[in-house]
């Protein structure tokens, strides 16, 4: 048995935290998973939180993680999928708008139906005489 009855540990290091998985036996010999969280808090202190799962409860646990993973999943594809059909709705809506409609009119203002384009009064207006 190794300092303070752990029998077991990994770590998984992420970006911000460090989880570490210690399985345990306490004076009494019972074993445990301790799952400890540990973050950088202000300064150079860290913020540790941790549970402890007995052995005899362990399966529960893990039938509920596994139904809480299971869930996440499901409610990503779902997610995905709505996502997809409004987009796919979106573009079929303005697929047939997607023309572009140009129309003068005598102002001298070209409309394209998303941008004017303004034409200087002086250049149309310039004689073509003085050739």
């Amino acid at each position: 048995m190794g300092i303070r009855g752990e029998l077991f540990t990994t770590q998984v290091l992420l970006d911000n935290r460090s989880y570490f998985f210690n399985v345990k036996e306490n004076r009494a010999g019972d074993v445990f998973l301790q799952i400890v969280e540990s973050k950088k808090g202000d300064g150079a202190d860290f913020d540790r939180h941790q549970i402890s799962i007995f052995a005899e409860d362990m399966q529960k646990v893990l039938a509920g993680l596994d139904d809480s993973l299971k869930f996440i999943e499901k409610d990503r594809k779902e997610r995905a999928k709505a996502k997809a059909e409004k987009k796919a709705a979106k573009e079929a809506k303005y697929a047939l708008s997607a023309k572009k409609v140009y129309r003068k009119k005598d102002d001298g203002i070209k409309r394209t139906g998303k941008v004017i384009h303004i034409k200087s009064k002086k250049e149309s207006e310039t004689p073509s005489s003085e050739e």
